[in-house]
Formats: C-alpha cells, sequence, structure tokens
C-alpha cells in the first residue's frame, strides 16, 4: 500500500470516528414548555375517534332530557355493541366514547349509587347492561373505550346539595372500575353543563375531586372538559380548530362550563400557555347528538372538511354517530362512514415527499449525524425526528425531486413530546425559471398540521420556519396530490 492510499485511508477512518463521536455527543433538545405525558401522545394518535350518545333520549326524540323519563322507555330491541366496534374499525377509528350517564341521569350500566337505570327497566329484563356489552366488545378487538358521564344530573335527588358530589364520586368509581376495554378506560368525558335539579338548586361541581377520583381509578386516561386536566373543547361544535391552535392552555381561575375561557381561546389555545391540553374537535354526524329518525348524515365532502379543520389544525376529531333505537348503528351513517374512510385512504394512498432528497440549512451536531438528520422527516418512525442547534429557530427545509412532481396537500408534524415550538412558518416552490415562488403559510403545526394549496408542479419545494420559541424539531414532512371537488362524487 503505497503512503499516499494510506494517507487518504487514514484520513477517512479519521474522519469517520470523528463524526461517530461527535454524533453520540450530540444532545437531543430540552423539552421546551409544557409537554404531553405519554398518555396524551398516543391519544393524539388515534386521531379519529367515534362518540356515541345513546339513551332515553333516541326514544324520546329530545337532546336534553328531562330526567322524569320511565326506565322502561329505554328498549334497545337488539343492541350489538359488536357491530358499533366493527363500524367504527372500518371507519379507521382508534376508540369509542359512550354517553354512560347524560344530563337526565340515565345510566346505561346498573349503577348502585342511582334508581335511574337499566336495572329498573324491563330490557333484558332488568339484566341488561351496555357498559359491559360495549367493554367485551372492545377487549375483544383492541378498541379503546371510553366513558362520558355528566356531573348535572336531572333525576338525582341530592343534586344541588354538598352530598351529590360524594354520590357522583361513587357514580365514577363504580364505572371506571368495572368497565372498559381489557379495563382500560382511554378518555373521561365530563360536560360542564349545570342546570337546576329537583330542588331548584344549581350544584357546586367539586372538579378537583372528580379529577383526583379518575385520577385514581384510570391513571392513563386523558380526562376532557373545557379545561381538561387531559384535553379540552375545542369551543364549537362545527368541527372546526383554529387555523392557529395551541396545545397548551392557562387555566388559573377558570373551571369547565360557565367558568371556562372564552371560546376562541378555546379554540386557539394559549401560546407557550402553562398546561399541555390540547384540543378536541366533537361534531356530530347528524345534525343531533341523539338519533333522530328524520336526520341523515353529513356527506363525505363534508366530512373531509371537517377532518382538515381538526385532525388538520393540531386536534383530535371526536364524531358522534348515534346508535338507533334498535341499538345499531344505522345503515346510512355505517356506509356513510366507510366511504369517508375510503376517501381519506385515497387522498393520503401517496406520499410524494418519500421520493425527495431531504437537506436542511442546519443540522443538530453536524450534518453527518443520523440521529438528527434532515432525511428523517420523511421516514415511518414516529421517534425520529431533524432538529437544529438551540440557537437556530428559523432554519429551512429543502425537499428536491429528480423530476417533477405534482402536489397541493402539504402535511408537517412536530416532534410533541419535546413540546411545541412552531409559531410560523411558509413552504416555497422552485418554479421553471429557478426562482423561488411562495405557496402557503400558516402558523402552529403541533401533532399534525395539513395545508391545502394550489396544484403545484416542481422539482423542488422549501420549508422556512420564519418564527419559534424554541429550536424547531420535526418529526414528518409530507407531500399529496388528490382532486380539491367532490371527493367521492357517488355519496
Amino acid at each position: 500500500m503505497n503512503k499516499s492510499f494510506r494517507h487518504i485511508a487514514f484520513s477517512l477512518f479519521f474522519s469517520a470516528i470523528l463524526t461517530l463521536t461527535s454524533c453520540s455527543d450530540t444532545k437531543p433538545p430540552k423539552p421546551f414548555g409544557a409537554c404531553p405525558t405519554a398518555a396524551q401522545v398516543e391519544w393524539q394518535k388515534m386521531e379519529i375517534n367515534m362518540f356515541c350518545h345513546f339513551g332515553p333520549n333516541t326514544y324520546t326524540d329530545l337532546e336534553w332530557g328531562e330526567g322524569n323519563e320511565a326506565e322502561d322507555i329505554f328498549n334497545p330491541t337488539s343492541l350489538d355493541c359488536r357491530q358499533w366496534v366493527a363500524v367504527a374499525q372500518q371507519a379507521g377509528m382508534g376508540g369509542i366514547i359512550v354517553t354512560a350517564k347524560h344530563h337526565d341521569g340515565f345510566c346505561l350500566w346498573p349503577n348502585p349509587h342511582s334508581t335511574h337505570t337499566v336495572r329498573r327497566s324491563s330490557w333484558r329484563n332488568g339484566n341488561g347492561d351496555v357498559l359491559k356489552e360495549l367493554s367485551e366488545a372492545c377487549s375483544e378487538t383492541g378498541m379503546a373505550m371510553g366513558i362520558y358521564i355528566s356531573p348535572w344530573d336531572r333525576n338525582a335527588p341530592d343534586y344541588g346539595t354538598e352530598k351529590y358530589n360524594e354520590t357522583f364520586c361513587l357514580t365514577l368509581e363504580d364505572a371506571l372500575s368495572k368497565y372498559g376495554s381489557k379495563g382500560r378506560i382511554f378518555e373521561q368525558w365530563f360536560d360542564g353543563a349545570n342546570g337546576e335539579g329537583p330542588n331548584g338548586r344549581k350544584q357546586d361541581y367539586d372538579w378537583p375531586l372528580f379529577n383526583a377520583t379518575v385520577a385514581r381509578l384510570q391513571p392513563d386516561a386523558v380526562v376532557f372538559s373545557d379545561v381538561g386536566p387531559g384535553c379540552r373543547w375545542v369551543g364549537n361544535e362545527n368541527g372546526k380548530a383554529g387555523e392557529t391552535c395551541w396545545s397548551t392552555l392557562n387555566t388559573d381561575g377558570f373551571f369547565p362550563g360557565a367558568g371556562a375561557p372564552a371560546t376562541d381561546t378555546l379554540n386557539q389555545g394559549n401560546r407557550n400557555g402553562k398546561h399541555w391540553i390540547p384540543a378536541e374537535t366533537d361534531v356530530s354526524i347528524r345534525p343531533g347528538w341523539f338519533y333522530h329518525d328524520n336526520e341523515h348524515p353529513k356527506s363525505v365532502n363534508e366530512l373531509i372538511e371537517i377532518y382538515f379543520t381538526s385532525v388538520g389544525r393540531n386536534s383530535i376529531l371526536l364524531l358522534n354517530v348515534p346508535p338507533d333505537r334498535r341499538g345499531l348503528i344505522a345503515e346510512e351513517d355505517s356506509l356513510r362512514l366507510i366511504a369517508f374512510r375510503k376517501a381519506l385512504d385515497s387522498i393520503f394512498s401517496k406520499d410524494l415527499a418519500k421520493e425527495a432528497t431531504v437537506t436542511a440549512s442546519d443540522t443538530r451536531g453536524n450534518r453527518w449525524c443520523k440521529t438528527f438528520r434532515a432525511s428523517n422527516v420523511t421516514n415511518d418512525n414516529y421517534d425520529s425526528y431533524w432538529t437544529v442547534d438551540d440557537s437556530v429557530l428559523c432554519p429551512t427545509l429543502t425537499l428536491s425531486f429528480k423530476e417533477n412532481i405534482t402536489f397541493n396537500i402539504i402535511m408537517l408534524q412536530e416532534y410533541i413530546p419535546l413540546g411545541q415550538r412552531v409559531e410560523a412558518f411558509h413552504i416555497e416552490y422552485l418554479d421553471d425559471y429557478g426562482k423561488w415562488r411562495h405557496l402557503s403559510s400558516a402558523t402552529t403545526i403541533g401533532y399534525k398540521r395539513l395545508l391545502r394549496a394550489k396544484e403545484t408542479t416542481t422539482t423542488a419545494v422549501r420549508i422556512c420556519f420564519d418564527k419559534a420559541m424554541a429550536c424547531p424539531a420535526i418529526n414528518r414532512i409530507a407531500l399529496f396530490h388528490h382532486p380539491q371537488t367532490e371527493t367521492v362524487s357517488k355519496y
């Protein structure tokens, strides 16, 4: 081996050792601000869940029952929770939340702390238990199960007294200790509604006690209310999170219901808020929340729009699909959900960014370090990401292609275990004359941001981070092409 060759080989070996050493010494960014728990991260990954409003209102055609309905009115002649789960699975949903007790106080399980339950009905000779059947169906398939239990109770005789808070916690304890998918409840849903009880008084809810009860019995459950602590109401029932949507919220001095933050705050969250309380967008597939025979589900195109304005704006979508009087998801709703899933699968079937060579203006440590390299944004490993040195707040990422691509949808994801960081960004494309042209811009990213743009043909796309509270940490960028009109015209 001649001296020149040995010198080159030694230089390459030394360079490789230096690179590996510098990679091992490069630490990841420290978490910034309020950050999610592991349970909140997994919750956000679910993206779409099913809400099932079911109870006496299903049979009275009301939305809010009076609480004096005879128990026998509840009579689902063909209840089949396995059918609910099968429909949810075909629609690509990860979980089901059922109204175990709505404002009328009627319990879908034989709650020993209430006289207004399925035990008092003639349905299945008083031996029926919706929560048990749903728990079994979810456990068999791996579907996650959540429970809605309204603190407002228009039937409970002690509503409006100090004793009621104890009664309500006993109700929570009974439900949360007996039911769930393999005993686990993934989300506890609390409504802040607070009306007058039989004695004409409103209840002073003990929210710290309610939340502590859930935490004790189901420590991994994400607790929903206007102010969390697990997730928050998005501020409307139209399916729209804010164009700017922070997963952080300031809750000091606020409480669910009348004491909640303003609706625009719920919609947008708080920049650098004290607590990680991401938005949940609840909307019904039908005009009402409970099943009414004269109503019909939204079109596939309406549902696609809701997906883009909820999941696509850093929220999770909780889509209400009410069982009918038989205790089944209506065929019309089932077919619509399946068509919705097929449309989503079609839209996101081919990620064009996977064909790209990805480069960055900056990389944490050095550009040879695989741990934080730019190409991490196009792989399928959620826990790999690209990031930069702490002092770099406005870097760029460039996706270059060997041949022209045509796209009109852009997806970005921040690595939220490290917090939400990006405040503003814009996207450019390279035109036929080699000049960068502005395509789209937005503010927050969070878990997922979807942007729809004009149909664009190019060989390069550049993402420019214009403003961030800490160095950006991005774990996914994707590009898709799909017609923007009449996604599934047959529906």
